[in-house]
C-alpha cells in the first residue's frame, strides 16, 4: 500500500512539475538549477556534495532551483546568510520540515516550526546548558570516554570499525547525560539507547523516500500516517516515564530530569509576552530528551571520527596535540576536570577545523513565513519559498578560507579567527537557531579526544576521499579507519 502511495505521489509530482511554469526564478533575474533532490535519492553521494557541485558551478551569489512545486534558492552571499538566520528572523524562523500532528518524538526543539511552541520550549530547555548542569554532566561525559577507551584496549575487534565505537561512544554518553549512569552495567557503554540511536539515524532507503516527500509533497506527507521516529516513540516515552518516577523523590542532580522535574513542578508553562501556554507532559519532555539524540548522537561522532582521521593524516599535528594533552595529566594525575577542557586552547582549533572540513550537518534550510527581500540585491522572496544554507559549500570556499582542502587548525588560532567573516564558520549553525547543545557537544567531542589521546596515536594514514555516503543532511564516512597504536607513556 506504501509503494502505491508513492507511485501515486511522484505520478502526482510528474504533473504537477509539467504544468507549473519553469522559468519562475529566470523572470526574477536569478540563474536556475534543476532535479538536485532527485540526484540526491537515486545518487550515491551525500546532498551536500550535489549542492556544492551547483554552488561551484555558478559565480552567482544566488541559485533558483524547486523542490517538488516549491521554489528554493540557495544563497551564497554571507550578508544574505545573516540576514535569512539572524536579522530578518521573523521571516525565516521555519525550518520547513513537515510533521504528523501524532508525530510525538519529531515535535522537538529541533523541528518546531510552530513560532510560539518552539519560542517557550527553546526558553526552558535553554538552563539544561548552563554552567552549573554541563559541570554535572560532564562526570558522565568522562566515564563514558574512560569505558570507551578501556573497551577499545580490550577488544582488539572494535579497533576494525572505529565509526561504530566512537557512534557507541555519543549515543551512550547522551544517555548517561540525560538519564544518569545505570549503577548496575558494568560500563556505560552496555547502554540501552545506543541501539536506538543506530536504528533512528541510521540513513536508508525508508529515510529517503520520507525526506523525498517531506520537501517534494509536504502536503501529502502531512495527510499520512508518516511519522519520522515512530517506532521509537513506545521505547523512548517509557524510558523518560520511568526515570521522571523514579527520580521525583530523590535528590536533586543538576542534569536534564531536574529541569524537567522543575518545569512540571511550576505547571504550565506560559510565555509573558504572548500569552502561550504549554502543557509539561511526559510526551513532550519525551520529545525534548529525544532531541539530545537526534542533535548529537550522529553528528558528534561524526566530528570525532574525522577529527581523528585529519589527526592520523598529519603527523605534525597530532604530536604538538599529544604534547599539549600530556601536560593536562603530568606529575601523575589521572583525573580529568571540566576546567582542563578549558585550558586546551590548541585542541579547541583542531576541533573547530576539523568541523570546518566536515561540519556535522552539511546544509540547512529555512521557510519563508511572509514576503521579504534579501539585503545584497534586494531580491524578493515570495512566502513558502525555501531558502538552502550550503553549510560544506561555504566551509570549502576558497574565497573564505584559502586552501580549504588542507587540514590547518592555525585558521583558528585567537589572532586569525577574530578576522573571519561573520556567517561564514557555521559548524553548530549560526543565528536565533543555533544549536542550544552546542557546549555540550564541544565537551562531548573534547573528552573523548583527551582520553583517546591520552592512551593512543595513530598511524600516519592519508585521507582523501572520493564522496560521503548518502546522507540528506549530515557529512558522513562511517567506513574509513585509522590503526590505535598503544602510547608508552
Amino acid at each position: 500500500m506504501f509503494f502505491q502511495v508513492l507511485l501515486f505521489s511522484c505520478m502526482l509530482l510528474i504533473i504537477t512539475l509539467f504544468i507549473k511554469k519553469k522559468n519562475y526564478w529566470k523572470i526574477r533575474g536569478v540563474v536556475q538549477e534543476t532535479g538536485i533532490i532527485w540526484r540526491y535519492v537515486f545518487g550515491d553521494r551525500s546532498l551536500s556534495e550535489y549542492s556544492k557541485e551547483i554552488y561551484d558551478k555558478y559565480k552567482e551569489d544566488q541559485i533558483g532551483m524547486y523542490f517538488g512545486y516549491t521554489p528554493a534558492l540557495m544563497v551564497k552571499n554571507l550578508e544574505d546568510i545573516q540576514a535569512v538566520l539572524a536579522v530578518d528572523f521573523q521571516s525565516f524562523y521555519k525550518r520547513g520540515i513537515v510533521l504528523n500532528e501524532k508525530d510525538k518524538l519529531g515535535d522537538n526543539i529541533l523541528s518546531i516550526d510552530n513560532y510560539p511552541r518552539w519560542k517557550i520550549l527553546r526558553h526552558k530547555m535553554t538552563p539544561v546548558f548552563k554552567n552549573i548542569r554541563l559541570k554535572t554532566m560532564f562526570y558522565s561525559i568522562d566515564i563514558c570516554a574512560q569505558n570507551l577507551v578501556d573497551l577499545i584496549e580490550k577488544d582488539t575487534q572494535v579497533r576494525e570499525k572505529p565509526y561504530n565505537i566512537i557512534y557507541t561512544y555519543t549515543a551512550a554518553s547522551i544517555g548517561a547525560a540525560v538519564f544518569g549512569i545505570d549503577t548496575t552495567s558494568k560500563s556505560t557503554i552496555d547502554s540501552p539507547f545506543v541501539k536506538m540511536a543506530w536504528d533512528a539515524f541510521e540513513p536508508s532507503f525508508s529515510t529517503n523516500i520520507k525526506f523525498l516527500l517531506n520537501n517534494m509533497l509536504p502536503s501529502l506527507f502531512n495527510i499520512l500516517p508518516i511519522k519520522l521516529f515512530g517506532d521509537h516513540e513506545e521505547f523512548f516515552i517509557g524510558a523518560v516515564k520511568n526515570v521522571l518516577k523514579k527520580r521525583r523523590n530523590s535528590k536533586k542532580r543538576n542534569d536534564f530530569i531536574d529541569v524537567c522535574l522543575e518545569l512540571q513542578k511550576n505547571g504550565l508553562m506560559k510565555d509573558p509576552t504572548t500569552g502561550y501556554e504549554l502543557e509539561p507532559t511526559d510526551e513532550l519532555l519525551a520529545a525534548q530528551a529525544f532531541f539530545f539524540f537526534i542533535a548529537g548522537t550522529e553528528t558528534t561522532a561524526n566530528g570525532i571520527h574525522f577529527t581523528l582521521l585529519e589527526l592520523a593524516a598529519n603527523q605534525t599535528i597530532l604530536t604538538k596535540l599529544h604534547e599539549d594533552i600530556d601536560e593536562v595529566f603530568k606529575d601523575g594525575k589521572t583525573e580529568l576536570t571540566y576546567e582542563d577542557l578549558d585550558n586546551l586552547p590548541y585542541l579547541d582549533m583542531v576541533m573547530n577545523e576539523a568541523l570546518r572540513k566536515y561540519p556535522p550537518i552539511g546544509q540547512n534550510q529555512r521557510f519563508c513565513t511572509k514576503n521579504t527581500e534579501l539585503p545584497s540585491n534586494k531580491l524578493k522572496i515570495e512566502k513558502g519559498t525555501v531558502i538552502i544554507i550550503p553549510i560544506y559549500s561555504i566551509h570549502r570556499d576558497e574565497k573564505l578560507f584559502p586552501n580549504p582542502d588542507l587540514f590547518d587548525p592555525e585558521r583558528f588560532a585567537p589572532d586569525r579567527i577574530k578576522h573571519m567573516e561573520k556567517f561564514s564558520y557555521m559548524a553548530f549553525g549560526r543565528g536565533n537557531r543555533v544549536c542550544i547543545g552546542m557546549r555540550f557537544a564541544r565537551i562531548q567531542i573534547k573528552a573523548c579526544l583527551v582520553r583517546l589521546l591520552r592512551r593512543y596515536t595513530f598511524a600516519e594514514h592519508s585521507y582523501k576521499p572520493d564522496r560521503f555516503e548518502r546522507s540528506t543532511f549530515s557529512i558522513r564516512d562511517s567506513n574509513a579507519r585509522y590503526e590505535f597504536i598503544p602510547r608508552e607513556l
